[in-house]
């Protein structure tokens, strides 16, 4: 029962976070889109949508990577190794947080940034809101994100799987670095000389 229990509690935790989280993108991205032009508009969608494909790029290299190089790293004392490790070690938790989490919010606030676009350039262009030009430029734009978003995805897992270890080794870097200098700690370890790692957020 102990895996399935902790499979819930890990279950539970990450839906609290994804609603936190999805709520705070969308209130920033309201406020960011209220009161621009619809080609300001426009790229911030497309950063929306770069954001979600870097973050599912992280989280299939974090499944592809090996444990074995980032031990050889870490022996030699480089800065993020030993992040890298624990990384792979909670490959699983780690991907679920980057393509599900971030990944997901990502796609439903890209879409509905993208409805305020299209509604901001309807408006501009004198077309009304139930006419059929703006059906028209609704369908075209959300297509043309759809694409941009599974194309970015695809390109980047292909990415990801060939350059897994470089990817999570400049992760583990990062995250070295918010440790060392902003004091945030991803990773902690379950009580002293275990090896089982375990994701968390200070």
């Amino acid at each position: 029962m102990k895996p399935l229990q902790k499979s819930i509690q890990w279950s539970l935790g990450i839906a609290v976070i994804t609603l936190v989280l999805a709520a705070i993108f969308s209130v920033i991205s309201t406020f960011i889109l209220s009161g621009v032009t619809w080609a300001l508009g426009m790229l911030i969608v497309l950063l929306i949508v770069f954001i979600g494909v870097f973050f599912d790029t992280i989280g299939v290299a974090a499944t592809a990577a090996d444990e074995k190089p980032f031990h050889a790293m870490a022996s030699e004392r480089l800065h993020g190794a030993k992040h890298a490790v624990l990384i792979t070690r909670n490959a699983d938790r780690f991907a679920n947080f980057c393509n599900d989490v971030i990944g997901d919010i990502s796609g439903i606030v890209s879409g509905t940034a993208s409805a305020y676009v299209v509604l901001q350039l309807s408006l501009q262009l004198g077309y009304g809101e139930t006419s059929v030009q703006q059906f028209a430029i609704s369908v075209l734009f959300t297509s043309v994100v759809a694409a941009l978003t599974v194309g970015g995805k695809a390109l980047g897992k292909t990415f990801a799987i060939h350059y897994s270890t470089s990817i999570i080794y400049q992760v583990g870097r990062l995250l070295y670095i918010l440790e060392v200098n902003l004091k945030i700690k991803v990773f902690a370890t379950n009580g002293k000389g275990k090896k089982k790692d375990k994701l968390t957020r200070k």
